[in-house]
């Protein structure tokens, strides 16, 4: 389950934070795709947590826009995260038009535990 944080310039327009928004879950989904952690296609609530927040008064950053990527460590997914981050990359720029934007995979040692929806009944 990748956590992903995007922190963005005050001028970013609105729109293209909600494009952000609404590729990512599936962009970051492709890119750290690995046997262990296969992807169908089909997101569910807690499979992908985006967090979004603007520059504070004192922060420094020379993008406009970073995306923090932590996705849990696999030998499978470690062992070609450049390109993955590359083609991430990529793929972002192409779904929205940013072009002075970052993109930061981190790979943790990790476990997650997520509790199963109440069934009707």
């Amino acid at each position: 389950m990748p956590l992903v944080e995007v922190t963005c310039a005050p001028g970013v327009p609105d729109a293209t934070l909600r494009e952000l928004g609404a590729v990512l879950p599936h962009l970051v989904s492709v890119a750290v795709e690995c046997p262990e952690e296969p992807y169908d296609g089909d997101l569910q609530p807690g499979d992908v947590e985006l967090r979004f927040r603007q520059l504070g008064p004192f922060d420094r950053c020379g993008l406009d826009v970073v995306i923090e990527i932590r996705s849990k460590w696999f030998e499978s997914r470690a062992a070609d995260r450049q390109q993955r981050v590359d083609q991430l990359h990529e793929s972002i720029a192409e779904a929205t038009g940013l072009d002075d934007f970052g993109v930061y995979l981190s790979l943790p040692v990790a476990a997650w535990s997520q509790g199963e929806e109440p069934h009707p009944g």
